[in-house]
């Protein structure tokens, strides 16, 4: 259900016709467990899959995980997703992405990504903002395989660190610049 909504949702981004605002309501029950058993599973993986996510796990405060974002453009584009924040292993809220696009774009593809919130200071920032847009608030890293191999716990410097991961699709490169997460109600 989840997935499907996702889909739906980005598509109606493709072409404008869903607002920012329309992506904050609480999903219902069974889309709450659908997001935690995928939000787990998908945390899981990228642990299995990547030693310096689970280093950065073991250091962060709260961990923001969005296991599948789909996003789809033709000129205009757009991705979505809903996912949670993690954190001493218990969920501590739900959450939407939204990212906007406009340019020479064309395709559609669904991905993941977990953000970790290394202090206290991001967390709540997350937390109390209006819709927290990256790019504006904490510094977020996005850890590629190069950044990865400098990483060690004593070089944690930044607020956070994003990690994308299970990439499918037929669209070229992926940011995470531009994207705003909401609280859902």
């Amino acid at each position: 259900m989840t997935r499907l909504r996702s889909m739906i949702a980005a598509a109606c981004l493709a072409v404008g016709t869903v607002s920012v605002t329309a992506c904050s309501t609480l999903p219902d029950e069974v889309d709450r467990a659908e997001i935690d058993a995928d939000s787990r599973q998908a945390l899981n993986q990228l642990y299995a899959k990547n030693d310096a996510a689970r280093a950065i796990g073991q250091q962060a405060r709260a961990v923001l995980v969005f296991p599948s974002i789909v996003k789809a453009g033709l000129g205009i584009g757009g991705a979505y997703g809903e996912g949670e924040m993690r954190q001493g292993g218990a969920v501590t809220g739900y959450y939407s992405t939204f990212t906007g696009s406009w340019g020479l774009q064309a395709g559609a593809q669904q991905y993941g990504y977990a953000v970790f919130l290394m202090n206290d200071d991001a967390v709540e920032y997350v937390r109390e903002s209006d819709g927290w847009e990256i790019g504006v608030g904490p510094t977020v890293v996005l850890v590629n395989a190069g950044v990865a191999q400098n990483l060690s716990t004593t070089s944690l410097q930044d607020d956070a660190y994003a990690f994308i991961f299970d990439q499918k699709g037929l669209m070229a490169g992926i940011s995470i610049e531009g994207t705003k997460i909401n609280k859902l109600d």
